[in-house]
């Protein structure tokens, strides 16, 4: 099973709220989730994201999203990653 990590949409009509979750990537937008990250409020810019379960997914082989990569970018996670997998940090177990 392939998956990604992604947004799920929550929130009244005209006030987007969506969480970042982790999903099979075949799976509609709606359907049930293997794993809640966060969430994230583009209304007022608000991003919360579970850094330690999100390092493992990527770890792990969870593609994210174009628009999850550049939320985990702004968090830092991404660089993290980058640094775990070149070798140049420790692996946090």
């Amino acid at each position: 099973m392939a998956v990604k990590i992604r947004l799920k949409r929550v929130g009244k009509r005209g006030q987007p709220s969506y969480r970042v979750v982790v999903m099979d990537e075949q799976s509609p937008r709606d359907s049930r989730v293997v794993e809640d990250l966060g969430f994230y409020n583009p209304l007022q810019e608000e991003v919360q994201i579970d850094k330690v379960q999100a390092l493992e997914w990527l770890k792990r082989g969870a593609q994210p999203t174009q628009t999850t990569r550049h939320l985990l970018s702004k968090q830092g996670l991404m660089a993290e990653l980058h640094k775990i997998r070149k070798g140049s940090a420790p692996a946090a177990s």
